[in-house]
């Protein structure tokens, strides 16, 4: 867990010896919980007790595959892509750019922890999503499963993965290919013909797989008028938050430094970078 600090600081010196951040400062404090080994070191515990006297809590990488139970009241929520600090009625939720959304999981984890108790009452007015943040599609997760069944069948052994298609849709992410929460919102049409395209390159790559592309536009069309509140510009969102009135803010890791693709010490680690806060 990491701290950035508050208040005026020391900043770089500029021209005639005035500090140059001496009028603004450096912005409210942060606080980090990142797990620094391969995962289960109880930041969810962490993140609950902190999250009580935060004012925003966000999420910056990773997406379904990982989660954290919390415990209040002696119900038991359990989150993945949402940040738990949505517990907190009084938390803004703040879903950021790095982490990749399956938006059927994210309204069904919702509506799932609202059945068990008040917890979550509210919540869509409570969570603001980077309009840059990338989609996982359910052909995501179908060619995460082929790719699992041709690593056994081809290596004898398969990576083990969630199979919520978060490495296709870090692939694609970083291939330019993918899309993105304000691609969705914008123009549909044009989001359906790169959708089309996009299915039609993994049919090429897995002729196996079986997209239904109408079928799952259909769907996508329908969670428009529910997401378009909550996307908002994230760096903007950011940056009023670390520079404008006090606020404390609270970023809270998904998986562990340890998994991270680039400081991986196992074979199979998860695709975000999980130390990027």
């Amino acid at each position: 867990m990491s701290e950035s600090g508050t208040g005026t600081g020391n900043g770089a010196v500029g021209t005639g010896g005035r500090s140059r951040l001496s009028s603004r400062g450096v912005g409210n404090k942060v606080t980090v919980v990142l797990g620094a080994q391969w995962g289960d070191e109880g930041k969810g515990k962490v993140v609950d007790l902190l999250a009580q006297d935060a004012d925003i809590v966000c999420r910056c990488q990773g997406g379904n595959n990982a989660g954290h139970t919390v415990v209040v009241d002696s119900v038991e929520y359990d989150f993945h892509l949402l940040p738990s600090g949505i517990i907190n009625p009084n938390v803004t939720a703040f879903i950021g750019n790095g982490v990749v959304i399956h938006l059927p999981g994210l309204f069904e984890e919702a509506e799932k922890n609202v059945s068990k108790g008040k917890g979550l009452e509210g919540w869509e007015k409570r969570l603001i999503i980077s309009d840059r943040a990338h989609i996982v599609f359910d052909f995501h997760q179908a060619v995460d499963s082929v790719q699992e069944h041709q690593r056994q069948q081809q290596a004898g052994k398969n990576l083990g993965t969630t199979k919520k298609g978060i490495g296709p849709v870090y692939s694609a992410k970083a291939a330019r290919s993918g899309l993105r929460i304000c691609d969705l919102l914008a123009d549909f049409h044009q989001f359906s013909e790169r959708f089309k395209v996009l299915a039609q390159q993994y049919k090429a790559m897995y002729p196996t797989l079986e997209i239904d592309i109408d079928g799952e536009l259909e769907r996508l069309k329908a969670y428009v008028q529910r997401v378009k509140p909550m996307a908002r510009d994230g760096v903007y969102f950011l940056h009023q938050a670390l520079h404008g009135p006090p606020k404390r803010i609270l970023v809270e890791g998904a998986n562990a430094a340890l998994l991270d693709i680039d400081f991986v010490t196992e074979r199979a680690p998860t695709r975000s970078l999980t130390h990027r806060a």
